[in-house]
């Protein structure tokens, strides 16, 4: 029988442009060694290709990294290098061929059932044996009478998400390291992020003199009255108390020996011996630095440095924003650290939501200049003002509209909005009908609310109209559904410039809800986006604890 295409073309006998065994020189050359995998590698190529139509245009996808892509290489246009070679590292040993336009194409792979009449490429295939016990001439003369015996062909379609062309977009500097990476994998290169594949520390035989930090000069504390520290030292009493009990600068006394005795202390830093250089920053200087770079609208540092660490308080109540992203950053810079409070919490004016210091004493300038470049595009801890709303409530139930139960949702509602310095302006309650929704809304609008809150309605029951009927009061840019528990039909959206919050029926029982982590991001002007949303399922899930305590939890952190 020839070996043809289906469309009559006949098939070289050979692999792509070479003959078998040229193509067994060109993997020795290529791979290193004529390795079992490539040659079937080649059959199956070739298998591919007969089903792509001449003039076509074809990408690459390949379902492992072992061997099999090397093979895609060399006998086509498909390159990793290129884009048009795609590894997904299923463990499969199988690649596609697919036209690049409409995605049509085909996939072929080793099908472990066909191997039955070819037992040392079995043996090789699912390892059944050690590598030093196969017979690796019988298994090469095995593969070149199978050719593509031992293959599957079938037909596939693309998923239009994975045809997208590769692009870099736009890229950035990564602050930590200096290098050039892709902006979008966000505000430091994915190796600085964790994902590099070399040691984050030196070998200890690599460590020089001086690698760890200046060298200070200390004494005996008996010899220290008369001298100048060059930190603060803490004094913890367990228990009490913790706080500096000498300060930088100050002048140890005779009358001090024996307290620095009591704390543990055998010697002390003092001024004195040379000076660290230009190439160490004081703890002090970089915190201070750190936390004036930090700090946006609403927040600021609180005084000077103690024990090394400068804490970051707010200027006013509102809602505290973190930008998580380069805070994360700043923290992969090596011996400097930031941590505050969880972003989106309500803070109090004049509470401590952040803090931040260098790990030693003394801080290389580099790793100081890496730590400030972060820094450099601008704050990442503000304080957002919460507007004060004018809130309209719009509780729906036939129920409730008939007098049959008592309306328990909208004192619920009033209690949060009033929390947070807003004002009821206009309450309704109205039955499970579209039009008396719609109509309800569209009256407290006209009567001047910037806010509607709508309660019950929001199930997959067929009287739950809520959503439909504000569907007909104009609802644009909304989202439905959230991952949060209690709450997960809570609804977010606009009727032109008024913000609407749909809460569930589980706001009767539970205290706390997915409402009170959308009501503050709406008050302080968040728009809430499906990310920020999907954002609330690590940590959306609340304790339902016999005495709530939120926000002093983890529900929504």
């Amino acid at each position: 029988m020839r070996n043809t295409t289906p469309w009559g073309e006949d098939i070289p006998e050979g692999i792509g442009p070479y003959s078998v065994d040229e193509y067994i020189d060109v993997i020795r050359t290529f791979h290193g060694f004529a390795a079992p995998g490539l040659i079937v590698g080649g059959y199956m190529v070739r298998a591919a290709r007969r089903h792509i139509p001449a003039g076509v245009l074809f990408d690459a996808v390949c379902e492992t990294a072992w061997c099999l892509p090397d093979a895609i290489q060399l006998l086509t246009p498909c390159t990793v290098g290129n884009g048009w070679l795609r590894i997904y590292p299923l463990g499969v040993y199988a690649l596609a061929l697919y036209d690049k336009e409409t995605g049509r194409g085909v996939r072929v792979s080793v099908d472990p059932k066909k191997l039955v009449d070819y037992p040392e490429t079995e043996i090789w295939f699912l390892k059944k044996k050690p590598k030093r016990e196969q017979d690796s001439e019988r298994l090469v003369r095995e593969i070149r009478d199978a050719g593509e015996d031992t293959l599957s062909v079938t037909p596939v379609y693309l998923d239009p998400r994975h045809m997208a062309r590769r692009s870099k977009g736009e890229v950035a500097v990564c602050p930590v390291c200096g290098d050039a990476y892709p902006a979008r994998d966000g505000a430091a290169c994915r190796g600085c992020r964790g994902e590099s594949p070399y040691l984050a520390t030196p070998h200890p035989s690599d460590i020089s003199p001086g690698d760890e930090g200046p060298t200070l000069f200390s004494v005996p504390v008996e010899d220290a009255p008369g001298k100048r520290i060059v930190h603060d030292m803490t004094r913890i009493v367990p228990g009490v108390s913790k706080g500096p009990a000498f300060v930088r600068d100050q002048v140890i006394s005779s009358g001090d020996v024996c307290r620095l005795q009591s704390m543990g202390r055998r010697t002390v830093y003092v001024s004195g011996g040379d000076d660290p250089g230009p190439e160490w920053i004081h703890e002090d200087e970089a915190a201070l630095s750190f936390a004036r770079a930090m700090v946006g609208d609403g927040v600021e540092p609180e005084g000077p440095p103690s024990e090394g660490k400068v804490n970051i308080r707010a200027r006013r109540s509102g809602l505290f924003v973190v930008d998580v992203d380069r805070l994360g950053a700043f923290n992969l810079v090596p011996n400097v650290m930031a941590a505050s409070r969880r972003s989106y919490g309500v803070v109090g004016e004049g509470g401590i939501v952040a803090g931040t210091r260098a790990i030693p004493l003394y801080l290389a300038l580099e790793h100081f200049e890496q730590a400030m470049s972060v820094l450099d595009p601008g704050p990442i801890f503000l304080v957002r003002p919460l507007r004060r709303a004018r809130v309209g409530v719009l509780v729906t139930g036939t129920e409730i509209a008939q007098g049959l139960i008592e309306d328990r949702f909208e004192p619920v509602v009033t209690a949060k909005v009033v929390e947070y310095g807003s004002e009821v302006v206009s309450s309704r309650v109205v039955p499970d009908e579209r039009k008396a929704v719609a109509d309800g809304v569209k009256a407290m609008i006209q009567e001047g609310c910037d806010l509607i809150v709508t309660t019950a309605g929001l199930s997959v029951d067929p009287d739950d109209l809520t959503r439909k009927g504000l569907l007909d009061a104009g609802l644009s840019d909304y989202f439905y559904g959230m991952p949060v528990l209690p709450g997960a039909m809570s609804l977010v959206g606009v009727i032109g410039d008024v913000e609407v919050v749909g809460v569930p029926a589980c706001a009767l029982f539970h205290k706390t809800t997915a409402f009170d982590l959308l009501l503050p991001r709406i008050l302080a002007g968040i728009t809430v986006t499906r990310h920020d949303l999907a954002s609330l399922s690590h940590g959306g899930l609340c304790h339902n604890c016999k005495f709530c305590t939120y926000p002093k939890c983890s529900f929504g952190d």
